[in-house]
């Protein structure tokens, strides 16, 4: 017998490990299924390494180990969170907005009980879901009527497929946006069944334009903002008053797409570019949708506002059936929106606001308690804070950059990119970004109640 031959012969089998005492722990903890393929799989990666003559620890002690982390990690979720040190708030990648401790909340509140969720108590019967956001919406907007399906893209389509199908659908040609995940609003309106009609040029479009474009096949007119880029320089573009005003004259309904949708007035902190749902509300628009996980700051949803005539045909839709949120997304919306009846204080509780709005010298205190508390046990990386620019993400506010200070950390022991590796491996993961040769933690967007895990995190991987 050869010494592979006999290092093979004393590999344990899957039965005798399974009669160990270890197995039986992990048995009680762990599904009998993730446990089978941790086992077999470990003894498999130790027999390929004893036939490819590569030295390797076989015993039981190590085995044990090996299965264990194996096991471990089958068994975890896949959805999981992380600590988000991009400095981007409202990460695509990373779920997009936080909801506040008050959505929170309340989604535990409503999904831990039966609710009303599709039942009018004072009249003890049958009701509606969307009943319970019409309200607040109402009252913030100052629409006539709301709805909520599940994002913004489906928004769109369902307002375009009920108001337009078959119809053309005038739109100027710099506002055929494309969004994440390459879905171009022209192909939402093939899919709605909707007609499009380009008019004006890239850079220009005038009122001119979408007054020639009008004819008795025009089913709407659609504005949309330009909520993730800016086409400067030599442009025009028409206002939406001016559209609306087109539209009444002609009958013919006005949809404007905010995007992102925002319900606070950022002007006072210096962003002019990025109009509020009251302010597009009370310009006359027929309808309005923007999404509820950007500057919003609450769930994934596509939030429909206007005109109660036009609102009632879109709900009535069996297309918004297969669109509809789900009680917890409701959950967390009704909270979200209840926020806002106090601006001041969605600043603060509101996640997403808070974290793009924060005052300098906070995010300067926590950048330097990071890199205080690195420092006192790492010697073996450059550490220190330096200024630099976040953004807020999302396609929210593209030209926007928010002046912020990152922990920067140059490791004189391993690259960046191992140091990225490492970090964006570990529990919880760390998502951070590099420049140039150092690895940047940008604290904005890292909150007070993540700092231990951060630091530990990086102790780790630089350890």
């Amino acid at each position: 017998m050869n010494k592979k031959q006999k290092l093979l012969s004393t590999l344990p089998s899957v039965d005798e490990i399974l009669k160990g005492k270890i197995c039986v722990e992990w048995l009680k903890n762990h599904p009998r299924r993730y446990v089978l393929q941790a086992i077999r799989e470990v003894i498999d990666s130790r027999r390929k390494e004893i036939i490819d003559g590569i030295d390797t620890d076989l015993s039981l002690e190590k085995l044990s180990a090996d299965i264990e982390r194996r096991i471990e990690k089958l068994s975890s979720y896949s959805l999981r969170p992380v600590i988000n040190a991009t400095g981007i708030v409202i990460h695509t990648n990373l779920g997009r907005s936080i909801l506040s401790e008050r959505a929170l909340e309340n989604i535990k509140r409503v999904s831990e009980n039966y609710s009303n969720l599709e039942y009018d108590l004072d009249a003890g019967k049958r009701g509606k879901r969307y009943s319970h956001i019409k309200g607040i919406l109402r009252d913030i907007t100052g629409a006539e009527d709301a709805l909520i399906v599940n994002n913004n893209a489906a928004a769109v389509l369902l307002c375009l497929n009920t108001l337009s199908k078959g119809k053309e659908v005038i739109v100027s040609r710099g506002e055929l946006i494309e969004i994440g995940g390459s879905f171009r609003m022209p192909d939402v309106m093939v899919s709605s069944g909707a007609i499009l009609r380009e008019v004006g040029t890239t850079n220009k479009t005038h009122l001119y334009d979408y007054e020639n474009a009008i004819s008795e096949n025009t089913g709407l007119i659609l504005k949309v903002h330009q909520s993730n880029y800016r086409i400067v320089g030599f442009t025009e573009e028409v206002s939406i008053e001016d559209i609306v005003n087109l539209g009444r004259g002609h009958q013919i309904p006005v949809m404007f797409d905010l995007g992102s949708g925002c319900l606070i007035d950022l002007r006072p902190s210096g962003i002019y570019n990025e109009p509020a749902v009251q302010e597009v509300v009370k310009s006359g628009v027929d309808v309005t949708t923007f999404s509820g996980d950007k500057l919003l700051g609450g769930p994934q949803g596509g939030v429909i506002v206007g005109r109660r005539e036009y609102i009632e045909k879109i709900q009535k839709n069996p297309i918004t059936r297969a669109l509809r949120i789900d009680k917890l997304t409701l959950a967390a919306f009704e909270a979200t929106l209840m926020e806002y009846l106090d601006e001041d204080k969605a600043k603060e509780d509101i996640p997403t606001l808070k974290m793009l709005f924060q005052r300098h010298a906070e995010i300067r205190e926590r950048a330097e308690k990071i890199t205080m508390l690195l420092k006192e046990f790492l010697r073996d990386a450059r550490i220190e804070v330096i200024q630099d620019s976040s953004r807020a993400g999302g396609g929210s506010l593209p030209e926007m950059d928010f002046p912020t200070y990152v922990v920067s950390i140059k490791p004189d022991t391993l690259s960046v990119n191992e140091l990225e590796w490492r970090l964006r491996h570990g529990n919880p993961p760390i998502i951070a970004r590099i420049k140039e040769d150092s690895l940047m933690v940008d604290v904005r967007t890292v909150r007070d109640s993540e700092i231990d895990s951060l630091v530990n995190g990086i102790r780790t991987a630089l350890s």
